[in-house]
């Protein structure tokens, strides 16, 4: 692994586009925008009604390379960003340029910028802390949630203690300046000593967008940002933002797998607080890990292309 950067401004890097060729199962069209002064990038798929997948940490949009052309032939328009830091997208150099309102200030001017409404979201992880609350700052753009294995913390309660074990890993992954992105993701989170999930060609492309730890403010940063206590900077607006959802009445799916230790139990909470959850559609995915777009992406898709069906705008 080389030192070498390709900064295109002062403190912004770009991955180089080499680092992507050839990667398995992944031959879709990149597209580009600029957002708050930074190339973002996403993929665009398909048409009809628009899907919107954000990806969570250490990951990208690669995560959704198996959802995506089952919900395509479905007949829907799937459009995946890569957050800023990640995947494809522009990184800045410094893990303070990362804050949780950036990421959803860039979502938002995301959104705004391809003028999407009418959408899907279905978000995982991180996807789900920046989906969400861009979904209760701007409800007129989504018609349906899908949220699996994540959550909308505000830091009054609900830490599990495998995020807390995660985020103290996290910190010294910090202080040392990397991470082991394609070994995170590879490994079951309650049971991180045993095999791979998958082998060395997918985990080469989850790393693919880190060429080097300079590259890894995105991923080092985000873990560190999850509200743990009352006085986080993002809890004022994600109680607001769960006042929203009080009173949201657009269907609402909580499709969580049943192997991630970290989000565990989460689901009962929007089961029970949410009115556009009250119904029995919900599923658990089983067989599935904390990642489980890569551990059961086709049975996470088969849901999602099942509840919108059921649920005609």
């Amino acid at each position: 692994m080389s030192d070498a950067v390709n900064e295109i401004k002062p403190g912004i890097l770009r991955t180089p586009d080499e680092c992507f060729q050839n990667l398995p199962g992944f031959d879709f069209e990149p597209n580009y925008l600029d957002v708050n002064g930074y190339r973002m990038h996403y993929l665009d798929e398909g048409t009809g009604e628009p899907v919107l997948m954000l990806h969570g940490e250490p990951t990208w949009s690669y995560l959704y390379r198996k959802m995506i052309p089952p919900v395509v032939d479905a007949g829907y328009r799937v459009i995946v960003p890569d957050l800023i830091g990640f995947g494809r997208s522009d990184k800045p150099t410094e893990i303070t340029s990362h804050s949780y309102a950036f990421h959803v200030d860039n979502i938002t001017r995301f959104l705004a910028e391809l003028g999407l409404s009418d959408l899907t979201l279905v978000c995982q992880d991180w996807g789900s802390l920046i989906g969400l609350r861009v979904a209760a700052e701007n409800p007129d753009r989504f018609a349906r949630i899908v949220l699996a294995n994540g959550g909308l913390p505000t830091g009054d309660h609900g830490r599990t203690d495998a995020f807390m074990k995660w985020r103290a890993a996290v910190e010294k992954m910090q202080a040392g300046g990397f991470m082991p992105v394609g070994k995170i993701i590879s490994r079951d989170p309650a049971n991180p000593d045993a095999e791979p999930k998958f082998g060395a060609e997918v985990m080469a492309a989850y790393e693919a967008p880190f060429p080097n730890g300079k590259y890894m403010a995105g991923p080092l940063a985000m873990p560190l940002l999850v509200p743990i206590s009352p006085d986080n900077p993002a809890t004022v607006a994600n109680r607001a933002a769960w006042e929203v959802f009080k009173q949201w009445q657009k269907p609402f799916l909580t499709a969580f797998s049943d192997g991630d230790p970290i989000t565990a139990g989460g689901d009962k909470v929007f089961r029970k607080l949410v009115p556009g959850a009250q119904h029995d559609q919900h599923v658990t995915i089983e067989g599935g890990y904390h990642f489980l777009q890569e551990d059961r992406g086709p049975e996470f898709a088969a849901a999602v292309i099942g509840f919108m069906q059921a649920n005609p705008l």
